[in-house]
C-alpha cells in the first residue's frame, strides 16, 4: 500500500516545543515518531522552512534539529502554486493578510498531497477553508485534499 503524502505547515513543527499546550505537543511528538520511521511521505514548502528560519533562537535551532530527524520533500514556489494561492483569495476563502497560509494550502494542492496537517484552526483547519479548498480542487482539476489536525491523523492510526 502506498504511503500517504502529508503536507506539514509551520504550526505542526512549532508545536514540537509548545509547552503551553501539552496535549497538542504530545500528539505532535507522537506523529513525529511516525515521520522518523517513514510511515508517511512528508512534504514542506519553502514557506515552511522560511518561517522556521525566522523563529527566534534558541527555538529556531531546536526546530531545525527536529527537521533533521525526518525525511521530507521541499516544494518550491512556482507560478502554478501562486495561481492557486491567488484563487484562494479570489474565492474569499482566506484574505491577502493570510497569504502564507494560502501558499501552504496551494503547495499541498499542487503537489497532490493526500492531506494538510496543521494546528492552525483559525485559517486552515476549519469548515470554511476545507469546503473552499475542495471547491478549488474541483474547479481546477486537482485531486481533493483532506485538511486535518495532527490529533485526527493519529486517531486514524488507532
Amino acid at each position: 500500500m502506498r504511503k500517504l503524502k502529508v503536507y506539514l505547515d509551520t504550526s505542526v513543527i512549532s508545536h514540537l516545543l509548545q509547552e503551553d499546550v501539552p496535549e497538542k505537543m504530545a500528539d505532535t511528538r507522537k506523529l513525529w515518531e511516525m515521520f522518523k520511521v517513514g510511515k508517511y511521505d512528508v512534504y514542506l514548502s519553502i514557506v515552511t522552512l522560511e518561517e522556521v528560519s525566522n523563529c527566534p533562537e534558541p527555538k529556531r535551532s531546536e526546530l531545525k534539529k527536529f527537521l533533521e530527524q525526518i525525511s521530507y520533500s521541499v516544494i518550491d514556489i512556482t507560478d502554478e502554486l501562486e495561481s492557486v494561492a491567488q484563487k484562494i483569495i479570489e474565492m474569499e476563502i482566506l484574505t491577502k493578510k493570510s497569504y502564507d497560509d494560502c501558499q501552504h494550502i496551494a503547495a499541498a494542492v499542487v503537489e497532490e498531497c493526500d492531506c494538510i496537517i496543521s494546528w492552525n484552526f483559525k485559517h486552515i483547519v476549519n469548515i470554511k477553508t476545507i469546503h473552499g479548498v475542495r471547491a478549488i480542487a474541483n474547479l481546477t482539476g486537482y485531486k481533493t485534499i483532506d485538511i486535518l489536525s495532527p490529533s485526527v491523523l493519529l486517531e486514524s492510526e488507532e
